[in-house]
């Protein structure tokens, strides 16, 4: 009875994830077709200014309304979707392969693992948006600045996974037959434990890169990342407040948007390491 009880949650569990990552997965296709479209095609220009139409409210020519500059909402969310992606998903790649490279590197190379996780214990302790904002203004402001600085920020944490995952996968019966044959260490990495390992370090990069993404729109939002008038979420959001009290529609599309876009890769990344990794896929 307490078997057949258990069971039933279990599957329901497996239900709702499975729902929870479809829910995922398609926030992130809605978010990856709004900036591929964006390429190509908007509702209106998303950096032309119309004064004569400010503060529009939602209409047949404007879906979403216009803002303080009379440029149309929509198409500006649209647009804010490519630097948004970049910066998420670029960084992201960017940082783990680092990462990896360095993590891996310092659990097959005992004389080097000391010093490469003290120093990722040292930028894990510094605040990562204080960090951000040093790297932007030593490398500039706008999309190249920030990109950089969202990817180093992501470095520490794929480091100490990526050497904690080797570490581990060393020790077990697979790695040490491998070795006892005359395979190197450095050899049995590559070939015999990154291929395993690689299905946590995937689910840690879709789950990382709903935090890249908010990251982008808070440096943005600070006015250190995509600079006006080019569209960012986080610079709609920063110029929306001024007028959150007056006109308050301003704010939503913005923060929905960005609200979506990180709930999306959050979903997608728990499915995928609930596929992955919990089920050995």
């Amino acid at each position: 009875m307490a078997t057949s009880a258990a069971a039933g949650v279990g599957a329901r569990g497996r239900r709702a994830g499975v729902v929870l990552t479809v829910v995922g997965a398609v926030l992130v296709a809605l978010v990856v077709a709004m900036g591929v479209v964006s390429c190509f095609w908007t509702p209106y220009d998303p950096t032309a200014m119309a004064p004569a139409a400010r503060f529009s409210g939602p209409s047949a020519s404007h879906l979403l309304g216009t803002d303080q500059y009379g440029r149309d909402t929509l198409s500006r969310i649209m647009a804010a979707a490519r630097p948004a992606l970049a910066v998420g998903v670029g960084s992201v790649v960017l940082g783990a392969a680092v990462g990896v490279a360095l993590g891996s590197v310092a659990a097959a190379v005992r004389g080097l693992r000391a010093v490469v996780m003290r120093l990722t214990d040292g930028m894990m302790a510094f605040p990562g948006i204080l960090l951000a904002m040093m790297l932007i203004m030593v490398m500039g402001r706008g999309l190249a600045g920030t990109f950089v600085a969202v990817a180093a920020f992501m470095v520490p944490t794929f480091t100490r996974l990526s050497c904690t995952l080797v570490m581990e996968a060393i020790g077990r019966p697979y790695v040490r037959a491998a070795m006892s044959y005359g395979t190197s260490r450095a050899r049995a990495v590559v070939v015999h434990v990154m291929p395993n390992v690689m299905p946590r370090i995937v689910t840690q990069l879709s789950s990382s890169v709903g935090t890249a993404i908010l990251l982008e729109a808070s440096l943005s939002f600070l006015g250190l990342g995509i600079q006006p008038p080019q569209p960012s979420w986080g610079v709609m959001v920063s110029e929306a407040v001024t007028y959150v009290f007056t006109y308050p529609g301003q704010i939503v599309a913005p923060g929905l948007a960005l609200v979506l876009s990180v709930l999306g890769f959050n979903l997608l990344g728990d499915g995928l390491n609930d596929r992955l990794v919990e089920r050995g896929a």
